[in-house]
């Protein structure tokens, strides 16, 4: 896919901030806020994708093993280990 460049304008302390989150999350301020658009479309376009991933319990679900991933806190398992 094709990228472009866009200039946004912030207020200092939001440009801090986003840095400082960045790069706790170890990803992107691009990558923060393609996430954030792309979650707007699909508000937008209602696809099936939000609906699961507004459900409280799931979402909390998902940052939770977000998180013991980038922590080392997950044992991986083998193919044949797990069927």
């Amino acid at each position: 896919m094709h990228k472009g460049k866009v200039n946004i304008t912030l207020d200092r302390d939001l440009i801090e901030y986003v840095k400082t989150y960045a790069e706790e999350q170890r990803t992107t301020i691009s990558e923060i806020f393609t996430q954030f658009v792309l979650n707007l479309k699909r508000t937008k376009d209602k696809e099936p994708t939000e609906v699961i991933l507004t459900d409280p319990d799931f979402k909390e679900s998902l940052l939770d093993m977000i998180s013991r991933i980038r922590n080392g806190k997950v044992k991986w398992f083998r193919y044949d280990e797990v069927f």
